[in-house]
C-alpha cells in the first residue's frame, strides 16, 4: 500500500529504475534506448503525481515487463476518470501530464477496479528500447 506513503513519487521511479536494470533496459545500448528509459521515468512520474494531486494517492504501483515492452499501473481509490484539463501554454506549469502520456506512451488508459475493490487503475504501456 502507497497511500501515505513518503516521496511516493521518488520511490515508484527509483523502484522502476531498479527493475529496468534488472530487465536489461539500463544501461542503454543506444542513444534511443537512454531516451525511452527516460521516457518511462518520466511517465511513471506523471501517472505517480496525477493519483496524488487528483486521487488521493496511489494504493499500488505495478510494473509488467513482456516481450513486447513494459505495462505500468498505478491503482487509486477514486473513481473519477483522467480528464484532461483545458488547452493551455505549454510555458505553464501544471496541467500537463495527459500531454505527456498522449505523446510518449505507446498507450494508455483505465480500468474500473474488479469486484470488492473501490477505484481506478491507470496504466500504459511502453514498447522496448530499440537495440543498436
Amino acid at each position: 500500500m502507497l497511500r501515505g506513503a513518503r516521496r511516493v513519487v521518488s520511490r515508484c521511479r527509483d523502484f522502476t529504475a531498479e527493475a529496468l536494470t534488472d530487465w536489461g533496459w539500463i544501461p542503454a545500448q543506444s542513444e534511443a534506448g537512454e531516451e525511452r528509459v527516460e521516457d518511462v521515468l518520466l511517465l511513471v512520474s506523471e501517472v505517480v503525481t496525477n493519483a496524488c494531486l487528483h486521487a488521493g494517492g496511489p494504493e499500488e504501483f505495478v510494473l509488467r515487463h513482456g516481450r513486447e515492452g513494459l505495462r505500468v499501473e498505478v491503482a487509486d481509490a477514486s473513481s473519477e476518470p483522467p480528464r484532461a484539463r483545458a488547452p493551455r501554454s505549454p510555458a505553464l506549469p501544471g496541467g500537463h501530464g495527459l500531454m505527456v502520456l498522449d505523446k510518449l506512451a505507446g498507450a494508455w488508459g483505465y480500468e474500473v477496479r474488479g469486484p470488492g475493490a473501490v477505484g481506478k487503475v491507470v496504466w500504459l504501456e511502453v514498447g522496448l528500447p530499440s537495440r543498436p
